[in-house]
């Protein structure tokens, strides 16, 4: 009896079926995957459209100007100090006083200098009457030509030491050279004062004088008579008004620059000096510019742009209008003011132009709009304090 052999399959044969069912398990794997993620593709809505705020160019009333930024000056004033050194013997004055002009604010020991002005007035009073006995006799020949002529010099000289005096004694009293307003006063009598020390500041601040640089390319545009608008951070809710009064004769050689002064009214003394102000005047005469607020403009490279909204020839399943949507459009910018920006070309008068929300944005792109929240479109705005 003959047993017959059994064959097994091949290695290679079996590795063959084993990477098809990988293979074919594989497929089955990406197909449901694929399946999966069309059905949810296909279940998904679409994106809302972005919002954004807008608003309508038009024509805002512009007066070029030019601005700076100013130190503020005093009319006049001083620093006030003695001639002479010595004691204070009385104070005529208490901080922040109204001083008139030739008012004696403080007052040195003088008793000696007094006391000798005394003595040079008596001797100077004795000369006079040997000056006139000496005429009378020479009128009659009982003195000669030159005893008259030594007690016309006696009493010159006589005369001179009383002026000396005088100037000695002056010297002991500071008195206002100008009507203004005193500064802090610490002084008091029995102090000692050197000369050349200050005692007291003293400042005329009506009129205030504004001091300011501009460009030497601006030169051609400003003159003397020129109306000066000043805006300080101290006082947000006000605009002092002020006129050019002078142009410096000569241009700075390291910066270029030339010094400006304007004149302001400052009646109730408001305007201290020290402080900056801002300074804006106006040049050329006011026209009409059609603007939008800066934050509407896209500044690329290749120019300015902004974002129109033009409505959608489109409908939807219902048939109505689709919402409106973005148009780029470049165009020409000009002069700034505020929070405001002049459009001299690329679009007109009542376009609908995006002002925030435009990073979001291309050609074509649905819009959401909602101005309840919209960027400053201010000419003048004012810091605010938080």
């Amino acid at each position: 009896m003959h047993s017959r052999a059994v064959k097994k399959p091949g290695m290679t044969k079996r590795m063959l079926i084993m990477l098809l069912f990988v293979v074919a398990l594989i497929v089955v794997i990406a197909g449901i995957k694929a399946w999966t993620i069309m059905t949810m593709v296909s279940g998904m809505q679409p994106p809302p459209p972005p919002t954004v705020t807008t608003i309508n160019a038009g024509l805002q009333a512009w007066q070029p100007s030019l601005g700076a930024v100013g130190t503020l000056r005093a009319g006049r004033g001083a620093d006030l100090a003695f001639d002479a050194t010595g004691v204070v013997s009385k104070v005529n004055l208490t901080s922040g006083d109204e001083i008139s002009e030739g008012q004696v604010l403080v007052q040195l020991r003088d008793d000696d200098d007094v006391a000798a002005l005394r003595q040079a007035e008596a001797a100077a009073a004795l000369a006079k009457v040997t000056l006139d006995r000496a005429r009378r006799q020479l009128d009659v020949k009982a003195v000669s030509q030159a005893d008259y002529d030594n007690a016309a010099a006696d009493l010159k000289a006589r005369q001179a030491a009383v002026q000396q005096q005088q100037a000695l004694v002056a010297k002991k009293q500071l008195r206002a050279p100008f009507s203004g307003r005193a500064g802090i006063v610490t002084l008091s009598p029995g102090a000692y004062v050197n000369a050349g020390m200050a005692v007291v500041t003293l400042q005329q601040l009506d009129p205030v004088y504004i001091d300011f640089h501009t460009p030497q390319r601006n030169l051609g545009e400003i003159r003397v008579g020129q109306r000066v608008e000043l805006t300080l951070d101290a006082f947000p809710d006000r605009v002092f008004e002020a006129t050019l009064s002078a142009i410096d004769p000569k241009v700075d050689g390291e910066t270029r620059n030339v010094r400006i002064e304007a004149t302001a009214a400052n009646p109730d003394g408001a305007l201290v000096p020290g402080m900056f102000v801002n300074v804006s005047v106006d040049v050329g005469e006011q026209s009409s510019q059609l603007t939008l607020p800066q934050s509407a403009i896209t500044f690329n490279p290749y120019g300015e742009t902004v974002f129109i909204v033009t409505a959608s020839d489109k409908t939807d399943a219902e048939g109505k209008p689709e919402p409106p949507v973005a148009q780029q459009a470049f165009v020409t910018t000009g002069a700034r003011r505020g929070d405001q920006i002049a459009i001299l070309s690329g679009i007109e008068e009542g376009t609908e132009v995006v002002t925030s929300g435009q990073l979001k944005l291309k050609n074509g792109t649905a819009l959401t709009i909602d101005n309840t929240k919209s960027p400053k479109n201010d000419a003048n705005p004012k810091p605010q304090e938080q």
